[in-house]
């Protein structure tokens, strides 16, 4: 389970998260919902160790989760929003690439373990591509088997259907959910709502930096009207 306390985050003087607390077990989805500006992404970057933070507390099943860590270790992984894919490399080199230069994997090994990946993705014919010729589905799909060929016990997502059409979208939920299927937590930032219905997902609605309604993806289905935060958001999206 993953725990995160209190976590505050100001840029200058404008507070962008304020004292956020929540919970997610393993093999679930949490998914941050809110406007541009809430904290979402900023939030998903302190927990990859690409943004700082004045107060928050972390724990992994438990124990203390130390971020400054996590780019050595690789517990926690990011599929960002414009993919940030080497586009001067492979579709294969992608995945490749980050396993040698950081796990130290033999060629053989790494090579290995991307074929899996870009078998399981439907990519196994673009493996030579370069990753600037992909379309944006495939472009998606190979962020998320780069971050997962490093085997990160936390995926986090960020806006990860945002270039996409709805017939990707519900590819790439699928994906997802089989993601946490494997025992793994995923974050999603997004403000879709097409994928937001797609997910078993808990949902957390943040306004002004703080989690201001919460709710189950099934339930807030069955019974929107007991969630109307969350509903007035997605109608509005």
């Amino acid at each position: 389970m993953l725990k995160v306390k209190h976590l505050t985050k100001s840029y200058k003087e404008k507070k962008v998260l304020k004292n956020l607390s929540f919970e997610i077990k393993k093999g679930h989805i949490a998914i941050f919902l809110g406007d541009s500006g809430v904290g979402k992404s900023t939030l998903l970057r302190i927990l990859n160790n690409l943004e700082s933070y004045e107060k928050g507390f972390f724990f992994l099943d438990d124990k203390p989760l130390n971020l400054k860590k996590i780019n050595i270790d690789h517990t926690i992984g990011i599929v960002f929003q414009h993919f940030n894919l080497f586009d001067h490399l492979s579709t294969q080199e992608n995945i490749t690439l980050p396993l040698i230069k950081s796990q130290k994997k033999s060629k053989k090994e790494a090579n290995k373990l991307a074929n899996t990946l870009l078998k399981h993705y439907n990519l196994s014919k673009e493996k030579n591509v370069l990753a600037n010729k992909l379309s944006g589905g495939q472009k998606q799909r190979l962020a998320l088997a780069r971050t997962l060929a490093l085997n990160p016990k936390i995926i986090c997502l960020d806006e990860p259907t945002s270039a996409l059409d709805p017939k990707l979208t519900s590819q790439i939920a699928k994906d997802i959910q089989q993601v946490a299927t494997n025992n793994q937590i995923v974050l999603i930032s997004t403000h879709d709502t097409t994928l937001v219905k797609q997910l078993d997902a808990h949902l957390f609605l943040l306004q002004e930096g703080s989690i201001v309604e919460k709710a189950f993806t099934k339930s807030y289905l069955l019974n929107q009207e007991k969630y109307p935060l969350i509903n007035h958001f997605l109608q509005s999206h």
